[in-house]
């Protein structure tokens, strides 16, 4: 499938009207109150879903989404401000009032995959070199 237009336009990984309806007004004001405009906030979130949900690094990603240095350096200050955690607590409080939540079903993934010292580059007693 590429990463050409999808349904009615939308692109692969980009965030639909409806998820943006509910984002946008948790976000902070798209317009600075000094300097330059800043780039479109659903351009710049959508060019950070983009990076996670590829796994691409940042230099591929596509022109679409604005410089890698902006995308990036929102993505960092909107970490450090907490407006992640501050989206994501206002849509699950939406979404439990609405009744979507089940509160009972938990999920936990406390994965761990413990390499061999051997993995990690450590020399084996009679290794070549070693």
């Amino acid at each position: 499938m590429g990463s050409g237009p999808h349904l009615f336009g939308m692109r692969r990984y980009e965030l639909t009207d409806a998820q943006w309806e509910q984002i946008a007004p948790l976000l902070p004001p798209q317009k600075p109150r000094t300097g330059r405009p800043a780039e479109d906030h659903r351009q710049v979130l959508n060019g950070m879903l983009w990076i996670l949900r590829t796994g691409a690094p940042g230099a591929d990603l596509p022109a679409r989404y604005g410089p890698v240095g902006t995308v990036s350096s929102r993505f960092y200050r909107w970490r450090q401000a907490g407006v992640f955690d501050r989206v994501l607590r206002r849509l699950q409080a939406r979404a439990d009032a609405r009744g979507d939540l089940d509160w009972s079903l938990h999920f936990v993934d406390a994965t761990v995959i413990r390499a061999h010292q051997h993995a990690a580059g450590a020399r084996r007693s009679g290794a070549i070199g070693g």
